[in-house]
């Protein structure tokens, strides 16, 4: 059983700054994602996509926005319970609770903190006969282990910034990497689209455009695809592994069976005091959330942070009263010993 102070569900942005305005107030972060690593969306589908609203970053890379955070909290020492996804959820008679994942890990919190952006998110696949067939046999939506396509034949399909990403990078681990979409244009960072074409130049990359995969073969295991190209007739690729990468589709998933009060997809909050939901002790804040005004904006979804962070302070400490330092003046001290503070400033009498 894994136990905590906050119980944050979802590890993007604003789940993640969620671990430093909690840490101010001393208390204890866990994080549960579906995703294999944190970040959300800003890590698996947009990791090179520039954000220009964020304070004092004129234009930061959302990937590189993830480590930014990360850095921020890790003085805080939160825990991760990646790939999984919370899947049900008990209020003890203390009036905290258990949540349990997929594969049935336990986590014990006084307060839970729905932080899931649009939901879990479960890949966009394919319409491709006998595809369920060779899933984990060949076939991945997301890429987990790099190494598992070392020496590997590997065929990519996709048009965005993770089949590009992952095309440039798989060229120096797999025997042999295709990148296959069905348009001449990618829709990627133009700096991963003339890498992905240098690679082709250097005979690193195969790319065939505009071109889909139509067919898996092999009986056990994945041996080939069959693709379609334009204008020419139907050819057969020998591979190792084929990985759709169309993007991943959001879902409110099992969150949706909690008995929580939902609209349109979202997890309706008093924004008029502290993103609380129906459900006294958990908290919905971020894009999954829903209220009058709603703006689905990262900034905003760590103004709601900043504010369920004091409340649930209340909530597990109703008998003290917390006086709000400023970080200019008090400094953060992290779990894990260290103090970041202004230097004092020295006092020298004049001769």
């Amino acid at each position: 059983m894994i136990t905590t102070d906050i119980l944050i569900i979802g590890a993007g942005p604003t789940g993640l700054f969620t671990i430093f305005e909690a840490g101010l107030l001393k208390l204890k972060c866990h994080l549960i994602d579906a995703l294999p690593q944190p970040g959300g969306q800003c890590s698996e589908i947009y990791p090179k996509k520039p954000i220009y609203d964020i304070p004092a970053y004129p234009e930061i890379l959302a990937g590189d926005l993830t480590d930014k955070l990360l850095e921020q909290t890790k003085q805080f020492e939160p825990g991760f319970t990646l790939g999984e996804r919370a899947e049900t959820i008990d209020k003890q008679d203390d009036g905290t609770f258990i949540v349990t994942t997929n594969k049935g890990t336990k986590h014990h919190a006084k307060i839970v903190a729905i932080a899931g952006g649009l939901g879990s998110f479960e890949p966009r696949k394919p319409k491709i006969e006998n595809l369920e067939k060779f899933e984990d046999n060949g076939v991945e939506y997301i890429i987990k282990e790099p190494e598992l396509y070392r020496d590997k034949k590997v065929v990519i399909s996709g048009g965005g910034d993770s089949a590009l990403d992952w095309a440039i990078f798989l060229s120096d681990v797999a025997s042999e990497v295709t990148l296959i979409h069905r348009r001449n244009e990618f829709r990627g960072a133009l700096d991963s689209v003339e890498k992905a074409q240098e690679l082709k130049n250097l005979g690193k990359i195969n790319i065939i455009t505009p071109a889909e995969v139509k067919g898996i073969l092999g009986t056990d295991k994945v041996t080939g695809v069959a693709v379609e190209k334009k204008g020419e007739d139907a050819f057969i690729i020998d591979t190792d592994h084929f990985i759709p990468l169309f993007g991943l589709s959001p879902k409110l998933g099992p969150i949706g069976n909690w008995g929580l009060e939902i609209e349109k997809n979202a997890i309706k909050v008093n924004n008029a005091l502290d993103y609380q939901t129906n459900i006294p002790g958990v908290y919905a804040i971020g894009d999954v959330n829903t209220y009058p005004g709603k703006l689905k904006l990262i900034l905003c979804g760590f103004h709601e942070a900043t504010l369920m962070c004091q409340s649930a302070y209340k909530r597990i400490f109703p008998d003290k009263k917390y006086v709000m330092k400023y970080t200019t003046v008090g400094g953060v001290e992290g779990f894990d010993g260290t103090k970041k503070e202004a230097p004092k400033a020295v006092v020298k009498a004049i001769q």
